[in-house]
């Protein structure tokens, strides 16, 4: 006689953990049980959570993985310790997992939005985002393209089919010059986990890039605004430190909250107009991202011109139900920095004759 059949082991596995989620997060949290699903029903993982799905479906992108050669500010550096996308990408999760863990939100789907909210930037950082965005007839952003990748382009068209909430929080993660705390709900992640990220994202990019910036000589920690220096502090960690710290500090006190205090809010705003001065509008830094966006252009502009060589010898992924224009686009985004050199010498430069 056959016993009745119980709840495999497996799946008590997941169950088990999104019960412990239940105990463990606060009521605000995001929920892995919760989640508003997938765009394509699929059966459940049965030993991870939806989240944790998530997460190990980005890191194990090929997105995920051209990060590494992408220009975070600092065109193909050769000095081993500036950042490139990749470790902005990590740098930006590690910080938004501090905050989450503090406030006792979802980690699983923080760290998820985090690792894919840069999966679409361009080769070439802001420049290769300026000339796309020229170029398309539609205009051309990142955090746009990120989710284009996600939903569509991995895993050759099929995309990641992400949970909801993750998708959420790689759209609306980014703000550019805008509010650090946007009061627009278009720009504001449904769950506390995206905002999150947002607010990590500009932590590590302020402190990063600024640290980059005094490596390269292209400013010096002098010149750093005295007023920045005096609030967050004269160090890189100790500037870290204090807005991690304000964040979960003033966003404790009201529950259900990501809140930041108006003086830290003030300092990482400036800090912020200080970079865009006198870093990534600098002459020197300007100078390359124009040549980068000059090479990008004459790429794009020939392959338009050239449909055929494009879709059989460079681009096999060719959507053939999307348009050329967005052929294009996906294809000179998906590009890192090296690969876009070498297809710009082999496409524009005399090779020497071999016999």
């Amino acid at each position: 006689m056959n016993a009745e059949p119980n709840i495999t082991a497996a799946k008590s596995v997941r169950c088990e953990l999104e019960l412990r989620e239940r105990s463990l997060l606060a009521p605000f949290a995001a929920f892995s049980a919760d989640s508003k699903g997938r765009a394509r029903k699929e059966p459940e993982c049965d030993y991870r959570m939806a989240f944790q799905h998530d997460r190990d479906r980005i890191i194990h992108s090929k997105a995920f993985r051209r990060l590494k050669y992408k220009t975070q500010v600092f065109l193909t550096p050769s000095g081993d310790h500036y950042r490139t996308r990749l470790t902005h990408t990590l740098e930006v999760s590690q910080i938004a997992r501090t905050i989450a863990k503090a406030l006792f939100l979802n980690e699983d789907l923080t760290e998820a939005i985090a690792l894919g909210h840069d999966l679409g930037h361009t080769p070439f950082g802001h420049a290769g985002e300026t000339v796309l965005n020229r170029l398309h007839p539609e205009g051309f952003k990142h955090f746009k393209q990120s989710l284009r990748v996600v939903d569509i382009l991995e895993k050759d068209g099929a995309g990641l089919n992400l949970s909801f909430e993750v998708r959420d929080g790689i759209i609306k993660h980014s703000k550019g010059k805008g509010p650090i705390l946007s009061p627009a709900l278009e720009h504001t992640a449904v769950t506390l986990e995206g905002r999150c990220v947002r607010l990590a994202d500009i932590i590590a990019y302020v402190n990063h890039d600024l640290d980059d910036a005094i490596r390269a000589q292209a400013i010096s920690a002098d010149e750093i605004p005295l007023k920045c220096q005096k609030v967050l502090g004269k160090t890189h960690p100790q500037r870290i430190n204090s807005m991690v710290t304000d964040i979960i500090d003033v966003s404790r006190q009201i529950p259900g909250s990501l809140q930041i205090s108006p003086e830290i809010l003030e300092a990482i705003t400036d800090l912020r107009t200080f970079l865009f001065t006198r870093v990534y509008e600098s002459p020197v830094v300007y100078r390359d991202f124009s040549k980068a966006s000059r090479l990008l252009e004459e790429i794009y502009i020939y392959l338009s011109k050239h449909p055929d060589e494009f879709q059989t010898k460079y681009y096999p992924a060719y959507i053939e139900s999307a348009t050329l224009e967005d052929n294009l686009r996906d294809f000179i985004a998906s590009m890192t920095d090296r690969y876009a050199f070498s297809l710009y010498e082999k496409l524009f430069l005399p090779h020497p004759w071999n016999i």
